[in-house]
């Protein structure tokens, strides 16, 4: 993709993804995520039904008059947005990709964070870390986070959920909100998902096509795993082979759902012929 290309693809996305933030998610994500807690604000005179724990001694000695201390909610969040792209997201059988959608959700979540000038971070993982983008504010820091959801070219295929979250454990330290988006056709990631969400605020976010569902009777078809390159002869026209493919893919979902809920986390699933505005915004506002 020449750089043109890139700047016009950009472009699409950040006035698609603006609009949605400043017409709807804006104000669903100020009042879904608070801040970490209260933060020293000023000092006034003591005032008839004012908290006397609040009482600030020290001011109140030098002025012989009780004075108490003000707090506001502390506002300033960081949001750590965690990416898969692994092999399965370049996958989708309608207009869009599951990675083209997943951009967007990153991209509309990111000027929402903006908006309440939070820092937003980036993590792109397969198998291994493939970037990592520290936390900052502004707009050209989002357009930045956008071109590498578009142009970012990993090294490996594959999937490890379980060392995305070690390395989100490792590199924040402070309490952050955090959304994973993945096709979570992936297990194995309890019990750093149980660490991650005991700390941060996780939402996992899962994209997925229709045709992952269920495998169609179409007889003998060639196939190809998207992680691991390999193309295999699959009799699709076998009631067992149809069976068996569906039960794995229910497992994953179930794991996937069934984990994040126990962990105390959200989650949130989205197929690519869907509205992520309606699944988003029902999210915002039942948390809310």
């Amino acid at each position: 993709m020449d750089t043109k290309e890139l700047l016009k693809k950009v472009r699409k996305i950040e006035i698609k993804t603006r609009r949605l933030s400043n017409h709807i998610f804006g104000g669903e994500y100020h009042s879904t995520f608070k801040g970490r807690g209260m933060t020293f604000s000023e000092v006034r005179q003591y005032q008839y039904g004012d908290d006397v724990r609040n009482i600030d001694w020290n001011v109140t000695a030098r002025y012989n008059e009780p004075h108490i201390k003000i707090f506001e909610e502390e506002r300033e969040l960081t949001m750590m947005l965690m990416v898969d792209i692994s092999g399965s997201e370049w996958f989708g059988t309608d207009e869009q990709f599951k990675n083209e959608i997943i951009t967007e959700i990153a991209a509309t979540l990111a000027f929402s964070a903006t908006q309440n000038n939070d820092k937003i971070g980036l993590i792109l993982f397969t198998d291994a870390i493939e970037l990592y983008i520290p936390p900052k504010k502004g707009r050209f820091h989002v357009l930045r986070i956008i071109r590498e959801l578009i142009e970012f070219k990993p090294k490996s295929k594959k999937t490890n959920i379980t060392e995305a979250l070690k390395f989100l454990s490792s590199i924040m330290k402070k309490k952050a909100i955090v959304f994973l988006l993945s096709d979570f056709i992936a297990d194995d990631y309890k019990q750093t998902l149980k660490i991650a969400a005991n700390k941060h605020d996780v939402t996992g976010i899962r994209v997925y096509d229709k045709r992952e569902e269920s495998i169609p009777n179409l007889g003998m078809v060639q196939m190809q795993d998207e992680e691991t390159g390999e193309y295999m002869l699959v009799n699709t026209s076998s009631k067992k082979i149809r069976t068996n493919y569906g039960k794995y893919h229910n497992e994953r979902v179930n794991y996937f759902k069934e984990t994040f809920t126990k962990s105390g986390a959200g989650v949130i699933d989205c197929r690519v012929d869907e509205s992520y505005v309606t699944k988003l915004l029902g999210y915002f506002k039942h948390r809310a």
